[in-house]
């Protein structure tokens, strides 16, 4: 069989190809973007013997259906995730964190996320993509990437250049904790708002609104008042970072986000968290917690010893 490659059948919500992201792009306009969960996309990788950097399958709420086409290959699925696997018109349910055969004619069916919003699917192969800015993470907002910068759709075929030389058998227990309080540092324009805005950041309840995507997570909830000026000189943002609009609402900038805004920055959710945050789905409940600088950088060195230690088990 000369050609290798995956028949996209049901393109599902928001499935794109991803990476980690471009790198010091922020001077023309261009953020990371790049894998939502980045520890979820690594052990992805990991578990079919790929490099950390390969291009990987990421899905929100609803993943697609493929069928499979060529040699056997090794696949795996990592999140919180309900999938099913047919070979011969027999259904096989998978599991999340092992690495998974398919061989030729097999479809592979990823329902949905189970309380979480995005999912992954390494491919133990090389892809033919399209590289920009050395990354292939597709951004739809500015059609940049593989797959001229949009989603995965129906009748889309994923060509596979060369398949992964071993079929490794790797598996991870793991499970997704989900996180009390997401933690910050203030913003570089804290002071703009009233000491009862302040602590209603600090104190009270927010609601993940269903205004939310690899861009922006919008919240609900009391409103923050600001004192100074609910417009600001736009200047450059960064992931994490959390406007206050004048509706007094929050919105986190994520993955996608825009580099400039002009709305005051009240805070920046810590790398540490990033991970869960993104999991959050609508309804979520969202309550955040002050940390300083030096404990933040402690909390994400922390974090990427726990990543590289979840790797070193498969």
């Amino acid at each position: 069989m000369n050609k290798n490659y995956f028949q996209i059948i049901r393109g599902g919500i928001n499935t794109t190809f991803q990476d980690q992201g471009r790198k010091n792009l922020y001077h023309i306009g261009i953020p990371f973007s790049g894998a939502m969960d980045k520890r979820n996309y690594l052990i992805a990788n990991k578990l079919v013997g790929n490099n950390f950097d390969a291009p990987i399958i990421e899905f929100a709420y609803q993943g697609p259906l493929l069928k499979y086409f060529g040699k056997k290959i090794n696949i795996a699925i990592s999140g919180d995730v309900n999938f099913k696997i047919n070979k011969n018109s027999n259904e096989i349910n998978g599991k999340c964190y092992q690495s998974i055969v398919l061989e030729n004619g097999d479809e592979l069916d990823i329902i949905s996320t189970n309380k979480s919003v995005y999912g992954y699917l390494a491919i133990g192969a090389q892809l033919k993509l399209k590289y920009q800015w050395s990354s292939c993470s597709i951004n739809t907002k500015a059609n940049i990437g593989a797959n001229d910068g949009r989603k995965l759709e129906k009748n889309q075929e994923i060509e596979i250049s060369k398949i992964n030389e071993h079929l490794i058998n790797k598996k991870l227990d793991y499970l997704n904790s989900k996180i009390e309080k997401i933690r910050v540092i203030k913003g570089t324009n804290f002071d703009y708002f009233s000491e009862e805005g302040k602590k209603i950041f600090f104190e009270k309840e927010f609601t993940v609104s269903k205004l939310s995507d690899r861009m922006g997570m919008r919240l609900e909830g009391s409103k923050i008042e600001n004192i100074v000026d609910t417009n600001i000189k736009s200047e450059g943002l960064i992931k994490g970072v959390i406007q206050v609009p004048a509706d007094g609402n929050p919105i986190i900038m994520l993955s996608d986000h825009g580099t400039i805004g002009g709305y005051p920055k009240i805070g920046v959710v810590i790398s540490a968290d990033y991970d869960k945050l993104v999991q959050l789905t609508p309804g979520s409940k969202i309550k955040f917690k002050e940390v300083n600088l030096t404990s933040a950088e402690n909390l994400f060195r922390l974090y990427e010893l726990e990543t590289q230690n979840l790797i070193s088990q498969i």
